[in-house]
């Protein structure tokens, strides 16, 4: 499974659709409320969401949304990165309830080397979500510092953290 991408493996233009996608279950968004402490009674309470709001049901946070594709994006995108930079916009287009199932995709807008250090470059995407009627729920971009192919080669190879699996001795019984 591929995770994240070196600078060189960015193209301008390409899309990544990211996936499976999820569906939002009333638990992820109180878990998420209370995680934030979030407390609006617009995604807490049902009683409320249905009297008092255009809605007529709760809303999911939309930065609960915001945080599920970013996650999904870090196989295709941020794996390997190095760091996100910046956060350059996020719109909340519509919204979304419990139930939806949540898709997105990601498209390279620009990539720059680093001005500062050869072992490095600034990769600019853009990430959609939208639900599974094809509504499109929220927008963001962002910056994100990735390495080269250099970069991780230095610093050895793709996993260099992992431990190896120690294999059980082959000790017999006399």
């Amino acid at each position: 499974m591929q995770f994240g991408r070196t600078y060189e493996e960015f193209e301008v233009g390409a899309v990544y659709k990211h996936w499976p996608g999820k569906t939002v279950t009333e638990y992820d968004d109180h878990l998420f409320c209370l995680l934030t402490m979030n407390h609006h009674p617009l995604h807490m309470d049902t009683n409320y969401a249905e009297k008092t709001t255009d809605f007529g049901k709760n809303v999911v946070v939309g930065n609960y949304i915001y945080s599920l594709l970013l996650g999904m994006s870090v196989p295709d995108v941020s794996g390997k990165a190095i760091a996100n930079l910046e956060i350059e916009s996020l719109r909340h287009v519509a919204p979304t309830f419990h139930g939806d199932t949540i898709y997105g995709e990601t498209t390279v807008l620009d990539k720059t080397p680093s001005r500062s250090k050869s072992d490095r470059g600034i990769v600019y995407v853009e990430t959609k979500g939208y639900k599974q009627d094809g509504t499109l729920v929220c927008v963001f971009r962002r910056k994100v510092m990735v390495p080269t192919e250099t970069y991780i080669k230095e610093r050895g190879g793709e996993q260099p953290g992992r431990p190896e699996l120690n294999a059980p001795s082959e000790k017999t019984e006399k």
